[in-house]
């Protein structure tokens, strides 16, 4: 089965990683209920040094924030662009936050085929 994902890295202050989780779980309903596969938000539990780059260093994570790793899953690019068409034009993402609990300028993200899947 194809399918594409769209991936994100993203540095959260601790501070703000409930608030970030609120806004995650709406907007997830929402791709969800657009037809997205899969909505998954997860933060760092493991730094292990020696190898690569780090995700802390690859986020550009400033004293006090966390990596966050997020990725949606959809059955294609088109199904993709689809899917994100109907979330933007959702009701439910036009009301945006105060504030957004992250540095959105500092946000990784890209479209990715899926190279192997078992």
């Amino acid at each position: 089965m194809a399918r594409y994902v769209d991936g994100f890295l993203l540095a959260v202050p601790k501070r703000k990683l409930a608030a970030y989780k609120a806004i995650a779980a709406k907007a997830g309903k929402v791709w969800r209920q657009h037809g997205a596969l899969e909505f998954v938000e997860s933060v760092i539990d493991d730094v292990p040094n020696g190898f690569g780059v780090p995700f802390p260093k690859a986020a550009k994570t400033r004293p006090g924030e966390l990596v966050v790793f997020s990725f949606i899953v959809y059955k294609s690019r088109a199904h993709r662009d689809a899917v994100n068409k109907k979330v933007m034009a959702d009701p439910r993402m036009q009301e945006a936050p105060a504030a957004m609990p992250f540095d959105h300028t500092r946000m990784s993200w890209g479209g990715f085929k899926i190279l192997v899947d078992l």
